[in-house]
């Protein structure tokens, strides 16, 4: 019987559905950009405060009013984690923002990784990536990236694999995989599981073609009877560099 994912515990990873609330039109620019400025620093403070380990973030191409944006972000503690949080909401940039969170703990990754068939392009230079600035955001049009929330039904936890068509799944997806060239399957396990999902994935490949066969194979029966999962296709939007948050000498 073939070995599953298993959680990872020595990070805290936060995900994010994010998006500003339309009452941002109504500030002003000048305005605008000194509380983004503010806020920036707020966050640069606590991530340097705490170790931040990673800040990356997908733009939908489809906005789901108000989210439009959803952030990976990973800390070492839960005590940093809960302090990003608190910087990300504090006024007045934060009472313009649309933030719901969600704690989660990275799910397989040596596990998932093994499924890639295709390297990553480097993420060319960002602006903006000197502390103190703020940093640029920019869509990467050059691979599609599908945001994957899911959960086995109710009683499904209750069969058996066999039953279930775990490992036809498996073999199922991995065929696709290599078919499309994924680049990039990661996956999280909530904290706190929600009544609709418990997990989440991070699914790229380098075209719209092999997004749309990995969500068709999800669903195929007999496995994706037993499963409720909810597809966002989304592009690459920012990754910054950690090493921004270092302190200088």
């Amino acid at each position: 019987m073939p070995d599953g994912p298993t959680a990872s515990k020595d990070r805290v990873v936060v995900l994010v559905k994010a998006g500003r609330l339309q009452s941002w039109d109504h500030v002003s620019p000048e305005k605008q950009l000194d509380y983004t400025r503010e806020h920036v620093d707020m966050v640069l403070e606590a991530g340097s405060r705490y170790g931040i380990m990673r800040l990356e973030a997908f733009r939908l191409m489809g906005y789901q009013q108000p989210w439009h944006r959803f952030w990976v972000i990973e800390f070492p503690t839960l005590e940093g984690a809960e302090e990003w949080i608190q910087a990300e909401m504090a006024p007045p940039y934060g009472s313009y923002g649309f933030w719901e969170y969600h704690l989660a703990r990275p799910w397989g990754p040596d596990y998932f990784s093994t499924w890639v068939t295709r390297g990553r392009k480097p993420s060319p230079p960002l602006e903006g990536q000197v502390p103190g600035s703020i940093p640029a955001l920019q869509v990467d049009g050059e691979s599609v990236v599908v945001l994957m929330f899911g959960r086995g039904l109710p009683g499904s936890d209750l069969m058996t694999p066999e039953e279930r068509g775990d490992w036809e799944h498996v073999d199922l997806m991995k065929e696709v995989a290599r078919e499309h060239g994924l680049m990039r399957l990661e996956g999280f396990r909530l904290i706190a599981p929600q009544d609709d999902w418990h997990r989440a994935w991070v699914i790229e490949f380098p075209t719209l073609e092999g997004a749309e066969a990995w969500m068709e194979a999800e669903v195929r029966p007999t496995y994706g009877t037993y499963n409720n999962k909810v597809y966002y296709p989304a592009r690459n939007y920012f990754l910054a560099d950690v090493d921004r948050f270092k302190p200088r000498p």
